[in-house]
């Protein structure tokens, strides 16, 4: 229920300063705008309030929110009020650059938004990211998908497509998005290219969990009950330094040496009450033994930069452009069918699954900046039904002088609707299979 209520508050945030964007621009140019709705009222609204021209309300279906302008053809379909004479307060009435700010105003107060709330972020709690150099200092591992891609246990990453990136989650996207990644192994530079079907493997089975930090050896955190650990007698606790008399430094070594005993038996040295043991077990099939290793704690990792509130803008800005960038790669990854990438998009029932079960205004807030930079760039798309539909046959008649006949207009906006419905619907579709399976399968 917390997850739930908090994408609620997002999207409610984000669409209601979406279409506030909309709202003020008409007012400012004397548009009347009938409707101002959160969420969509297909068929009947959940509540709804007319205050002077404008309807105001919530519907019942939480896929985004609009405001009705006189005299435009929008979601509303309504095409009956353009068979009449134009009148001055209406949208088809406005110069075309008027039109066109109109369109981008709710895009324009999403990217305000996000720099906003990172300006406030930064000048209160700080700009906080995993630091790439303090994360990779004893190297880093990877799981088999990687290893598969190239990269061996123990690589350091010296750039990406020419760059060092300093925070080590945007590092694990750049990999993706990359054309050419260079390694630091063995004192030797080594570079590799991913193959769009080795992207395609890392999203689909590994995602960014592919690439971690290098662990030294570390004490077990659980073990899990039935397991081979449990039967051989392994303790919460204990730390694992040896396997068949052979020592080791980090985790993924044991791992490593471990997967070549499957359905055999194998000797682990232990240190446990501060004593070095010796104890027999069985590994099974996959390689494994059935306990975890201590995972590394992500606050050892984190750089916290503080700043004064004028310092925090210009970081803002730099950072709402740097997410628009990523929202570009993203998508042109989307493009291209042989990564699969396409499969990962998800619906607000996909993205509330993947929030965290306490409510942390800190998390709240720079999601909140982070996806209001995610639908100003969806928004600009030139998709009719979206804003960036609008804008652009706004900017033809701008260059052209010519304009869509109603007709054509409500054809184009058909079409664009039908488009996004079905999208709408296929990831939807997609994210409640996957948690009705979770739940019962």
């Amino acid at each position: 229920m917390i997850q739930l209520a908090q994408i609620i508050f997002i999207l409610s945030v984000l669409v209601i300063l979406h279409e506030f964007g909309h709202y003020i621009t008409a007012k400012w140019f004397k548009v009347r705008v009938e409707k101002f709705y959160l969420f969509m009222d297909a068929g009947f609204s959940l509540v709804k309030k007319k205050i002077g021209e404008t309807e105001w309300g919530i519907g019942w279906l939480p896929i985004g929110g609009y405001v009705k302008l006189s005299g435009m053809i929008d979601e509303s379909m309504d095409t009956e009020q353009m068979k009449q004479e134009a009148q001055p307060w209406e949208f088809r009435s406005k110069p075309a650059w008027q039109r066109l700010i109109i369109m981008l105003g709710g895009i324009i107060v999403n990217i305000l938004l996000a720099w906003f709330i990172y300006s406030v972020m930064y000048s209160t709690v700080g700009k906080k990211y995993v630091s790439t150099e303090i994360i990779q200092k004893n190297g880093l591992s990877f799981g088999e998908v990687g290893q598969n891609a190239g990269f061996v246990n123990g690589d350091k990453i010296v750039s990406v497509d020419g760059k060092f990136q300093e925070n080590f989650n945007r590092m694990v996207m750049d990999i993706l998005f990359s054309h050419e990644v260079v390694v630091e192994r063995n004192g030797q530079e080594v570079k590799l290219n991913l193959t769009d079907e080795q992207i395609g493997d890392i999203l689909a089975k590994e995602g960014r969990s592919f690439i971690a930090p290098r662990l030294q050896a570390a004490k077990i955190d659980s073990v899990w009950v039935g397991s081979n650990a449990s039967s051989a007698g392994l303790k919460k606790g204990d730390s694992i330094v040896g396997l068949n008399n052979q020592k080791f430094k980090f985790t993924d070594e044991f791992s490593s040496r471990l997967s070549k005993f499957k359905n055999d038996s194998v000797s682990i040295t232990v240190i446990r009450n501060n004593k070095e043991e010796l104890i027999r077990a069985k590994v099974d099939s996959v390689g494994k033994l059935g306990f975890m290793f201590s995972s590394y704690l992500k606050d050892d990792y984190v750089v916290d930069q503080k700043m004064s509130f004028t310092e925090a803008i210009p970081e803002a800005v730099k950072e709402s452009w740097a997410l628009l960038v990523y929202n570009v790669k993203s998508f042109k990854l989307i493009l291209r069918p042989s990564t699969g990438a396409y499969k990962q998009v998800k619906s607000p029932v996909g993205i509330a699954r993947q929030l965290p079960d306490e409510w942390n205004w800190e998390f709240i807030w720079n999601f909140t900046a982070l996806f209001s930079i995610g639908l100003a760039f969806m928004n600009l798309l030139p998709i009719p039904g979206l804003d960036g539909g609008h804008a652009l046959f706004t900017i033809v008649e701008m260059i052209t002088g010519k304009t869509l006949s109603d007709k054509a207009a409500g054809y184009v906006q058909t079409a664009g609707m039908i488009i996004l419905l079905t999208l709408m619907a296929l990831t939807f579709g997609k994210d409640i299979f996957e948690l009705i399976a979770d739940k019962f399968f």
